[in-house]
């Protein structure tokens, strides 16, 4: 392992994102705190929305997949009446529409439950022919956006103060509330744009325990930063395993998964394709099953 990647801090930080600076900015803030340039998050919440981002330094960075796949959880607030063409804020009006009734908007959410087709918003990250779909759209190429399958477990309004409405969402990675902000007041007979957007849960991380960058401009820098334990995999739903210090040493040396527990391991549970093990409450490896096989994900432990 490199000097760098030795003296760099690795963990985890929650960080409560602000309205009015991307998440990028955010990790500006961080890299700088603690004197590196080894941090990441594992999912984009756009310039006008706030609440959780998860933010992974140093070796930790290399669990980045482990924590994007999550189930996320939004408050956000749908402005019906003008569509924009960034479906936020800070878009240009495209079209307008009646506001339509309480109920007409209450009758046609649980179309939106379970499974569904999704269009994501043209003005997203999301790859069109080799390039994001929203340079595109800057320079006039609006691309068409394919549909992908998502998940929105729970669907709820909360709130309704014409033109306003306020709802609660709990969905699978990937899923856009711009998008459902749109199709919801298409359902209904209007037009729609969200207006504001907030990430209160990912995975079992709550939004109640994260800390905004002034709060870490002000405390001991490190404080904020979560070492990767079992609380961690915990929240992520990966079961954890204790090994022998026999054991990680082999781990850590690289040998063959099956010469270390043989070919049925007690981690080989039908639910589980992920495991984390830990020498007491040293980390030290993520492995995962492959076409029923075990496979290194990552090894985090060091000689």
């Amino acid at each position: 392992m490199r000097s760098e990647e030795k003296t760099t801090p690795s963990g985890l930080i929650l960080l409560n994102k602000q309205p009015g600076m991307t998440s990028f900015d955010s990790l500006r803030d961080i890299k700088r705190m603690l004197g590196t340039g080894k941090a990441g998050h594992t999912g984009t919440l756009d310039k006008f929305a706030e609440g959780l981002l998860l933010v992974l330094t140093g070796r930790a960075l290399k669990l980045s997949r482990w924590f994007t796949c999550c189930d996320k959880q939004y408050e956000g607030t749908i402005c019906f009446g003008t569509e924009t063409d960034t479906l936020d804020p800070e878009g240009s009006l495209v079209a307008t529409a009646p506001l339509p009734a309480r109920d007409a908007v209450e009758s046609v959410l649980h179309r939106f439950c379970g499974e569904i087709e999704q269009a994501p918003p043209v003005y997203s990250a999301v790859h069109v022919d080799g390039e994001r779909a929203y340079m595109l759209a800057r320079r006039g190429n609006v691309p068409e956006m394919k549909k992908r399958r998502v998940s929105v477990y729970r669907l709820e309004l909360l709130s309704w103060e014409p033109p306003h409405a306020r709802i609660f969402v709990q969905c699978s990675s990937g899923t856009y509330i711009r998008s459902l902000a749109r199709d919801i007041a298409l359902a209904a007979g209007s037009r729609a744009h969200l207006s504001a957007l907030v990430r209160t849960r990912v995975a079992g991380f709550s939004l109640e325990d994260a800390v905004k960058s002034e709060e870490l401009e002000i405390s001991n820098k490190r404080l904020f930063l979560r070492p990767i334990d079992k609380t961690v995999f915990d929240a992520l739903g990966i079961p954890c395993f204790d090994i022998s210090l026999e054991d990680s040493g082999k781990i850590v040396q690289g040998k063959p998964l099956m010469q270390i527990f043989g070919e049925t391991p007690v981690f080989s549970g039908e639910l589980n394709n992920v495991a984390a093990f830990f020498l007491k409450e040293k980390f030290i490896a993520v492995i995962e099953r492959q076409n029923d096989k075990w496979k290194y994900g990552y090894v985090y432990a060091c000689n």
